[in-house]
């Protein structure tokens, strides 16, 4: 009788880490939104005013980023995880409680610092730890969790609906420790402390304590450090890619206002909210059939494509344009396109990031990436709330979002090969020598 063979250990942190990627998105990465109508018309704060808390969440997490990312490096993931469950769980309830702008600023800030330490970069980083050959198709299913958030908008809308958004935040708080303590518990730094190699992979051989012809003699993959890597032109530019595509993603805090205000009835605008999450899905779900066998360069510029039209789409939802009325023909473009580009570049960035510059700096590497695109995220809601504030509409900010969207697809297209950047980096590291030499000779 054939004996069972036990899944690799990688895939029971792609599945803890979803699990709890899957919740935050569903209360607050994507849900969120489902609250902000409640709070505004309980407090009567300006769009602005709250669009800059969401900034504040943006740019903190961005400045936080880096440190969370060279922790995991040298420390793992189990503690880090813990203490941002925490906080996250207690941001939610002291959110439940607020009275205050300042309340909920302070609420932002929790929420922020937990989720930096206990949900994305943590996920992240330990999955690429333990995935080489299969990394794009790892974290691509460890993403689509996040996608599958979003299907539970409508449900979280008619919860707060029926029981309150107080008593929902209260029981969001809540639940999230339910969840993400026992997830912490699966959390594992690297294979190779546990005799194991990326991607399951058995290799055979007498030494198996992690040197040269032993168990690390099957991996294969440049190893770039976080210094190397800021020098490189490809850093910057796949950063910057990335960035204007969360300039626009990190505005997903209005597109159920938006939709309401374009004269959607309640129902209408939480399912078609919700129903981005479908294309979303489908994206994020496709680079885990198709990332590790197809260039990714060209994929993200096709991703960067999509995401474009699907913003467009959400500007032109009954607009006027030349005297034609559009109606809801924009609104499939919005659902399809938009869900489908930006679920697809989430897995693919992270991969790539992998691919080109390898494991043993990646969380920093990772950190200092999210840092700038921190930036460009903090700019979004408060572009899109500023305008709104000043204009009375949200078109005007989601069109300006799409024409600067559009610089992202040359960028993309034109990202050098992976074996090329690499080779800058060795150059970079004899250059660097040489010169210390030079210096050292001179004294």
């Amino acid at each position: 009788m054939k004996s069972f063979k036990q899944p690799f250990y990688g895939w029971w942190i792609v599945g803890a880490g979803g699990v709890v990627q899957w919740y935050t998105s569903a209360v607050f990465w994507r849900g969120f939104q489902a609250f902000v109508p409640h709070i505004l018309g309980t407090f009567g704060w300006s769009h602005g005013a709250t669009a800059a808390a969401i900034s504040l969440q943006r740019s903190e997490s961005g400045m936080i980023s880096p440190f969370v990312g060279a922790l995991l490096d040298k420390y793992g993931p189990r503690k880090a995880m813990a203490f941002g469950v925490f906080v996250t769980g207690g941001g939610f309830i002291f959110m439940s409680q607020m009275q205050t702008l300042w309340h909920f600023y302070i609420a932002i800030s929790l929420l922020t610092l937990g989720m930096s330490f206990g949900t994305f970069i943590v996920f992240v980083v330990t999955v690429a730890n333990w995935f080489v050959r299969k990394r794009a198709r790892a974290l691509a299913t460890l993403m689509s969790f996040s996608a599958i958030g979003g299907l539970t908008l409508p449900l979280l809308v008619a919860s707060i609906e029926q029981f309150g958004w107080r008593e929902m935040l209260m029981a969001t708080g809540i639940g999230f420790w339910i969840i993400g303590f026992p997830a912490t518990l699966v959390m594992r730094k690297r294979p190779e402390d546990h005799g194991m190699l990326p991607d399951g992979d058995v290799v055979d051989g007498d030494d198996s304590s992690g040197k040269q012809g032993g168990r690390f003699a099957g991996i294969r993959e440049h190893a770039i450090t976080m210094r190397q890597a800021i020098k490189l032109r490809f850093f910057w530019q796949l950063a910057i890619v990335t960035s204007l595509g969360q300039l626009v993603s990190s505005t997903n805090l209005f597109h159920f206002s938006a939709l309401l205000e374009y004269g959607m009835t309640t129902a209408l605008a939480a399912s078609a909210a919700g129903a981005v999450a479908i294309g979303d899905l489908t994206g994020r779900a496709g680079i885990a059939v198709l990332g590790d066998r197809y260039d990714k360069r060209k994929m993200l510029t096709v991703a960067m494509i999509m995401q474009t039209l699907g913003v467009a789409g959400l500007a032109g939802i009954n607009a006027t344009v030349f005297g034609i009325d559009l109606g809801l023909w924009p609104l499939p473009f919005f659902i399809l396109f938009f869900g489908l580009g930006f679920g697809a570049s989430i897995p693919l960035r992270l991969s790539i990031l992998g691919d080109y510059f390898g494991r043993a700096s990646y969380g920093s590497i990772v950190g200092l990436t999210s840092s700038v695109n921190a930036i460009f995220g903090a700019a979004g809601p408060a572009l899109v709330g500023l305008i709104h504030d000043l204009q009375g509409s949200y078109r005007m900010g989601f069109t300006i979002l799409a024409v600067m969207l559009l610089i992202s697809i040359p960028m993309a297209f034109t990202l050098e090969p992976s074996g090329r950047v690499a080779a800058k980096a060795r150059a970079i590291t004899r250059r660097n020598f040489r010169e210390r030499n030079r210096f050292e000779s001179s004294r």
